[in-house]
């Protein structure tokens, strides 16, 4: 038996054990095989520390990896009110976000935009990048202890986020997988989602989330949103000065704003970027790679690579808060 691996090239803060390493009792031992006896110590390490990464197994297909993740107990989620592009590889197992290879993808949880998300995340990393390409991970219960308190408090009543889809974002059809506007507004109306039909077919949404959440097996506190990514900081200065003085605030793609609709100063995302890179963890992929995280309790962002890379994703274990506000 091989002896399980505890260290591994890595950058991390201090004290973190994002992710527990995961290694095959012999050479060549097939993940499907080994899932019965790992299945039981996987779940220990994610309520514990938030993610696993399993290397070193034979994942010949990514039939073999969609099987894996459907092997505990969930079936596997469609990717549904989309903020970003993905392709479907088929039964529940999707592409990572199609942005162009030279762009960063900062730190998330998948979905924390809306009131809906999975509970679990699998990335399988079917061929590593020349360089680059990393799926960099954080603990989100590190990054709410390490935020300052003025913004835990700010936030505390959530926050409310504005999309206008069509020209400058993904269009409608896309994010909510129809042709219907009847379908949209059925969506909207069970996921407390408020919707607007705009001239030349466009929508605008707002939907007010949660920032800090509490994990419901666990109990913690976590940072739990996508503010940074929705807020017009995150444009390029050139990018956003331009979509201001085209759109104005009111029509900007997305947007993000205070849960009672006040503006967002720059300065605060400044400050909960620099907590959000102070707790990344990043290694690098190897092929055959699978990284499982509890979505609520870990975060994930994707670094720039150079040649070839291909990394596929699976979600499941559907949670919300519907009820909250």
């Amino acid at each position: 038996m091989m002896e399980l691996m505890t260290r591994f090239e890595r950058t991390a803060p201090e004290g973190s054990e994002l992710p527990v390493l995961i290694t095959p009792a012999y050479a060549g031992e097939p993940l499907l095989v080994a899932q019965a006896r790992l299945a039981a110590e996987i779940d220990t390490h994610l309520k514990l520390v938030g993610g696993v990464l399993l290397r070193g197994f034979s994942v010949p297909s990514v039939q073999d990896f969609q099987q894996f993740a459907a092997g505990f107990g969930h079936p596997l989620l469609n990717y549904e009110f989309a903020s970003t592009p993905r392709s479907s590889v088929g039964s529940g197992v999707y592409t990572s976000t199609e942005y162009p290879a030279h762009q960063h993808i900062p730190l998330h949880n998948e979905q924390a935009y809306t009131r809906e998300w999975p509970m679990k995340i699998w990335f399988h990393s079917v061929l590593s990048a020349v360089s680059g390409g990393e799926t960099p991970i954080a603990d989100s219960r590190a990054i709410y202890r390490r935020m300052p308190e003025h913004i835990r408090a700010r936030f505390a009543p959530g926050m409310r986020y504005v999309r206008n889809y069509g020209e400058f974002d993904l269009p409608w059809q896309q994010v909510f997988n129809t042709e219907n506007r009847a379908d949209v507004e059925t969506f909207c109306r069970r996921t407390r989602i408020e919707w607007e039909w705009k001239e030349d077919d466009g929508l605008r949404t707002t939907q007010l989330c949660q920032a800090i959440a509490i994990h419901p097996h666990t109990g913690d506190k976590v940072w739990f949103n996508q503010g940074h990514l929705f807020h017009v900081s995150n444009l390029q200065p050139e990018v956003r000065e331009s979509l201001e003085e085209l759109c104005g605030i009111e029509n900007l793609p997305r947007n993000v704003f205070y849960a009672d609709g006040s503006i967002i100063p720059d300065e605060v995302f400044d400050e909960i970027r620099a907590v959000l890179a102070a707790e990344t963890v990043s290694f690098p992929w190897q092929d055959g790679d699978v990284l499982m995280l509890d979505n609520m309790l870990a975060a994930h962002a994707r670094a720039p690579f150079k040649g070839p890379r291909k990394v596929v994703v699976a979600m499941a274990e559907p949670h919300g808060n519907l009820d909250l506000f």
